[in-house]
Formats: structure tokens, sequence, C-alpha cells
């Protein structure tokens, strides 16, 4: 072998030990960011999917959870994957809905008021919604739960009407959902997620609703008084991860860590399911005022309400179509 043949054969056999789809010389780094704070029960799992993950690859898939949304509220870490400055995220479905709208027809007020109803809505939607994501580039490596919206206040409240004249927080870019708010008669004011807690505490925010899970684990809840209990929405999540990064894993290997992803799925959900009613009594026994007893004319507001919700909903963040399948799912009777 003369001296160019061996100089062109270690360059062939050195790129095809470091390349990626062998999957052994070089290590995958992803690099997942989430809003979900650190020792929260959605960090936790998370950390096991990275821990089994590390196992199965033998170290060669390096999955690093950032927490506590120091890459940034849910619309700053999107930029970041589209800048592959983050491989992954772990994100809501209203942040997702900003990327997919379809995803809204999953957390539609009071569409729903059961985990089993959800189910079979997000079975039902789950493969265009997929669809519709890797279109955009992600890959979904799972479907969670955040949990039931809902509504916490400074001031007493039971109605609709009793919330409308506070300064209620919404996500800050999510213009729509902004004008929704508003043309219903409530008093959106966009707030990051990561500001909810200064917002809360100058007063420039005096009510918000989100899952009593995520108001204990960012202590929102301490700094209010009052909750009231109705299920309002559910909130899903999703953990995405940028298809080119993805596909640097080897096939097989991809294979069984979809598999892992997905159980960690399965687990996040039943976690969150377990702790949630839980953690409103917690709460309660630590001093918020629960508003548990609302009147049938009361909840009748509420359902009056989310009509008006879901009907402006469709066609505007939720694609006509789509809207329609939910609804049927929504009411096809279980089997």
């Amino acid at each position: 072998m003369n001296q160019f043949a061996r100089v062109l054969f270690s360059i062939v056999l050195t790129t095809f030990l470091i390349s990626p789809t062998t999957g052994y010389a070089q290590t995958v780094l992803i690099r997942l960011g989430t809003a979900a704070p650190d020792g929260s029960s959605w960090f936790k799992v998370l950390d096991r999917m990275a821990q089994r993950w590390r196992k199965e690859s033998n170290g060669k898939v390096d999955l690093r959870i950032l927490p506590g949304g120091t890459q940034g509220d849910e619309s700053k870490m999107l930029d970041k994957l589209k800048l592959r400055q983050l491989q992954a995220i772990g994100i809501s479905g209203v942040g997702l809905a900003t990327e997919v709208p379809g995803v809204n027809a999953l957390q539609m007020p009071m569409l729903v008021d059961s985990y089993a109803g959800l189910d079979r809505v997000r079975a039902g939607l789950e493969p265009r919604l997929e669809k519709a994501l890797a279109d955009k580039g992600y890959v979904v490596l799972n479907w969670s739960d955040v949990g039931w919206v809902h509504f916490f206040a400074k001031r007493p409240a039971r109605t609709p009407a009793d919330l409308k004249p506070m300064k209620l927080f919404i996500t800050s870019g999510d213009l729509e959902s902004e004008r929704l708010y508003r043309e219903m008669g409530f008093t959106p004011i966009p707030v990051p997620i990561t500001n909810l807690l200064p917002s809360l505490k100058t007063g420039m925010i005096e009510a918000f609703d989100v899952p009593p899970l995520f108001a204990l684990a960012n202590q929102s809840v301490g700094l209010v008084d009052y909750m009231i209990k109705l299920k309002w929405a559910p909130i899903v999540g999703a953990t995405i991860v940028d298809r080119k990064v993805w596909e640097t894993v080897p096939a097989p290997l991809r294979d069984r860590l979809m598999q892992i992803a997905r159980e960690t799925g399965e687990e996040l959900r039943t976690e969150i399911r377990s702790q949630e009613e839980k953690a409103i009594r917690n709460m309660g026994s630590g001093g918020l005022k629960v508003v548990s007893d609302l009147t049938p004319a009361e909840i009748e507001q509420w359902l009056a309400t989310a009509k008006i919700a879901q009907q402006k909903l469709r066609g505007t963040l939720v694609p006509a179509d789509i809207f329609d399948e939910a609804v049927r799912l929504a009411t096809t009777p279980a089997r």
C-alpha cells in the first residue's frame, strides 16, 4: 500500500469509527431544557429517563436536564431548540400549541372532566399531532400530564364574574389566548412564567390558573389566599427532540431509547395523577382557602363560560377539523 493509499484508508477508517451511525465512538449530547423546577416530579422522572438512556447506550447518549426555566420560558426554549442551542425540551401543551395549534384541542375548558376522557381524546389525536410536529422538525419522545388547571386568587372568588376584574396571569407571547380572555371579559396580564412569582409579589398579577402541583413546585401558592376547586381544563405536556439530532443516534438504539421515553411518559402520568388530590389537601392544611363547595348554579356559570370559550377556540386557537374530532372523541361513550 503506497503512502497516499495508507493516508486515505486511515481517514476513511477514522471517519467510520467516529460516525454517529456506529453509535460507539461519538457521544450524542442532548441538552434538554424545561420549566419544571429542580426536585419536582417532572424533573425527577426526566432525570430517571436520562439515567436509563446513559445505561442503555453505555454512556454514548448523554441526556442533560436543565430545569427551572434556566434556559428561559417556553417561548425562549423553543427558539433555542430551533437554533440548536438546546436539542430537546420538556414543554407544556401551552407552549407546544404555539408550534402546533391542534395541541390546544387536548386542553379545552371543561370538554372532559376525567383523565379517562383526556386519554381517549389524546389517543385519538396523537397520530395527527405527532405528524404535525414531525413536519416542524420535532420528534415526540413522550406525552405527559401537567395536571388539571384550577384558579388561584388573592381575593375571594367562586365564579367567573368574581375573577374577571382581577389581573389574571397569562403566558406572554400567547396573543390569541390573551385576545380570547379579553373578549370574555377577563383582565389578562401577559407575563413570562419565569416572572410569575415577582409579579404576584408586586401586585402586577392577582390571579392565575395553573395545576396545583405546579403551584406548589414553583411556590406561587404561597402568594395567594384562595383556590377554586374546579377542573377548568387539563394541561398536557410533552418531551420533544430535534429530529436531526435524534437521527444521529443509531437506529436500533434509537428504538430502545424511544421505548424508554414512552415508558417514562406513562410513569409521569401515573405519578402526577396520584399526587394531585394530595397536593390540594396539603395546600388546604397549609392555610390556603380551598373553595370546594360550589353550588349547582355556580357550576353552571363555569360550564356556560367554558362553552363560550370552546366556541371561540374553534377555528382560532384550535383548527376546526381537529376541534370537531376532539369533541367527537370526548362525547363518544367509552367501550
